[in-house]
């Protein structure tokens, strides 16, 4: 190194780095630190040079910690250090970046491991000792690097002038340092496959991100849970003066607005949407902020994007962004300020032009379209539950449907019809040629049409929780359902969904019979005045109650199997200048990430 280096391939021989990775103590005076860090290497760029790099300093590495003193737990902490000390300027960002990069790289031995790692080198050192009482300030050091979306300085941007050869002490310590020495410490973190080609506009900010989810969903020690997690699930805002109760350890305050502003304007990412999930699955203090918002159109626009397109998105993003509504439809506030919200020029919805809809109306519209796809393509009954759970929450407070979710509403109870009918008729006609042939084993249709019939039902409920609660303000639902009323009669009498029809049932009757003394050759406006008529002449207690819907999402046992297989691969997909031989990864398959 040293002005005298200038390639890969001097590096073994190195007088200066031999000198870093031996068993002699450098004072923090010597000249040597000036002589190391004034250097004019050529920064690697691609996973051919990192590969080359690694190879030259094997060396290098071995010599480090080749004494009895333990320096990995000095290395970790120095990180810590850097990362949440030094104050983020041009000159460090770099420096920042391979800070938190090199992090990740310490953890990523769960790359090549199958199973989930409950024991590891990681847990010894982050999880006690001395890298335990930076876990908060890390925590609120990572947070604000995502919240900030800080872009990387200029190239050739530097705070003091360069020497003419490149050297300088400053200039080496904010680039050189940066995408060279710490790379020494990869420790066979690079590989043959680059990482995600779309541009990233702030390396610090994804950087940051992905290594607090990495730490997020560490897997808890044998005698202490994980304190990352405990700091991100008891953090504060900053305008909360109440005092942290002494039993939680590792907490801090931060700017809950700034956190919700960056939430809602980075939703694209997968990474993002899993902090928000994390955030809002499990810290209380942002949940209730969030709810409490005036502007959650901000944030639930673009959740029901994602969902939107879910033919683009992997199927993780699409379970936390579903997971998302089913967490803010526990709310009763939500559930009936969503349709006080009126969006104008929804230009993403493609179907139909929606020049004016309530953000509540928009919501059931996505979720029905994201069951119907379902249906047809991925067939996943996970989906299908979370989504039929998050219609069941709000069906109560529906206020005021679209005409346009109304009938969507009704069209997906037709298809389930279909459907159902369809696997009825299959089951009979296999039944009777199983007569004819015994040695035919059967279809599990029973499985089927079981499974359809559940379905069935909880669109029935849904409907009824409208009907039941809020009649009076869904006249286009009343027009929906008399306009396919023949869909219903079916199951009239059907034993699995005579109890929840006997209010579908009076409905029905009832306007029908208004509409009918009303003659024929009814208009659209003259059937709705009708209907909003009849609405208030109904008896209320005409109606049966029912108990209430109400789904509470909980995690299923063992999350860490979902999860941090998960993280990883956005690691291995979204990480800035990281790479990872794909065929030593054991975690996950590759068409996962």
């Amino acid at each position: 190194m040293g002005s005298n280096s200038s390639t890969i391939g001097d590096l073994p021989k190195n007088e200066y780095l031999k000198k870093l990775s031996g068993t002699e103590p450098v004072s923090e005076n010597d000249p040597f630190w000036n002589q190391l860090l004034s250097f004019s290497f050529p920064a690697p760029t691609s996973s051919t040079d990192l590969k080359l790099l690694e190879e030259a300093t094997i060396s290098v590495c071995r010599s480090l910690g080749s004494d009895s003193e333990d320096l990995l737990e000095e290395l970790v902490c120095c990180l810590m250090q850097l990362i949440t000390d030094i104050p983020l300027i041009d000159l460090t960002y770099e420096i920042s970046v391979e800070a938190i990069s090199t992090m990740v790289v310490f953890l990523s031995c769960q790359l090549y491991h199958k199973e989930v790692l409950r024991q590891s080198i990681s847990h010894k050192y982050l999880m006690r000792g001395r890298c335990l009482p930076y876990t908060s300030k890390l925590v609120k050091t990572l947070l604000y690097n995502f919240i900030r979306q800080e872009k990387p300085p200029p190239p050739g941007t530097h705070v003091f002038p360069q020497q003419s050869d490149g050297g300088g002490l400053l200039y080496g310590l904010a680039s050189g340092v940066a995408t060279g020495l710490w790379t020494v410490f990869t420790l066979g973190g690079v590989g043959s496959k680059a990482a995600a080609t779309q541009a990233i506009s702030s390396p610090l900010a994804n950087q940051s991100l992905l290594l607090l989810l990495v730490l997020a969903n560490l897997t808890d020690a044998a005698d202490a849970p994980n304190p990352y997690r405990q700091a991100i699930i008891s953090f504060k805002n900053t305008q909360d003066n109440s005092p942290f109760p002494s039993s939680i350890p590792h907490a801090f305050q931060i700017n809950f607005n700034s956190l919700y502003t960056t939430l809602c304007e980075q939703q694209t990412s997968d990474q993002a949407t899993l902090l928000l999930y994390t955030l809002l699955h499990q810290n209380s203090n942002i949940r209730t902020y969030m709810l409490a918002r005036t502007d959650m159109e901000n944030l639930v626009l673009p959740i029901l994007e994602i969902l939107y397109h879910v033919e683009e998105r992997n199927s993780h993003h699409v379970y936390m962004a579903l997971i998302i509504l089913l967490i803010l439809t526990e709310d009763d506030g939500f559930n009936r300020s969503i349709h006080e919200v009126i969006l104008k020029n929804i230009t993403w919805y493609s179907e139909r032009v929606l020049t004016e809809i309530s953000l509540g109306s928009l919501l059931i519209l996505v979720v029905i379209r994201t069951i119907q796809y379902n249906m047809t393509r991925t067939r996943d009954k996970y989906l299908h539950t979370n989504c039929l759970a998050a219609l069941a929450n709000m069906s109560a407070q529906f206020r005021s449907l679209h005409q346009y979710a109304a009938q969507r509403i009704i069209s997906l109870f037709s298809l389930l019809s279909k459907k159902h009918n369809k696997v009825l008729e299959q089951a009979t006609q296999s039944l009777r040629g199983s007569l004819s042939s015994n040695d035919v084993p059967l279809p599990d249709y029973a499985q089927d049409l079981n499974v359809i019939e559940e379905v069935i039902r909880m669109m029935l409920e849904i409907i009824n929780s409208c009907l039941a609660t809020s009649l009076h303000h869904n006249p286009n639902l009343v027009y929906a359902l008399l306009y396919k009323r023949d869909l219903f009669e079916q199951f009239r009498t059907h034993p699995s969904f005579q109890d929840i029809m006997q209010n579908i049932d009076l409905v029905i009757t009832f306007f029908s019979s208004r509409l009918l003394q009303a003659g024929a050759e009814l208009s659209v406006e003259r059937v709705l005045e009708i209907i909003k008529q009849g609405i208030v002449a109904l008896p209320k207690d005409r109606l049966k109650k029912f108990p209430e819907l109400k789904f509470k999402y909980v995690e299923e046992e063992q999350p860490e199997e979902f999860f941090i297989p998960y993280v990883w691969s956005l690691v291995y997909s979204s990480a800035a200048g990281l790479y990872w031989s794909p065929q030593d990864i054991q975690l996950f398959t590759m068409d996962s990430d």
